[in-house]
């Protein structure tokens, strides 16, 4: 085979590939979560069991945490950035979030729950 006619047919198979892998990338469930002193915004998230999800995490004032023990999920939000975590979950049910660096009086209001549904 010619090195055209195989350059031809490599470029084909990565085309293919990628329209293969595109729709598994366009159903990724984007939620942005906002933090601020004593809140989470929303504090309530519903995602599907089986739907890969991207929490894009912000804090508005100081560096806070956010935790959910439930789905194994840990990061640090600081202020001026996006904290990204991904992740797929594989159980349906209610997952508890909450900060986890102390943020001042009123600390323990800030949570918030993930529900993953059928």
């Amino acid at each position: 085979m010619s090195m055209p006619k195989r350059f031809l047919m490599v470029i084909m198979a990565m085309a293919l590939l990628g329209l293969a892998v595109m729709p598994a990338l366009a159903q990724e469930q984007v939620v942005k979560i906002t933090a601020k002193k004593f809140e989470f915004t929303p504090n309530e998230v519903t995602v599907k069991k089986g739907v890969p999800v991207v929490l894009q995490l912000t804090s508005l004032d100081r560096l806070h945490g956010f935790s959910c023990p439930g789905l194994k999920l840990r990061e640090d939000i600081n202020p001026g950035k996006v904290a990204t975590v991904r992740f797929t979950p594989d159980q349906v049910g209610e997952f508890p979030f909450h900060c986890d660096i102390f943020c001042g009086l009123g600390h323990e209001m800030m949570h918030g729950k993930i529900i993953v549904t059928e």
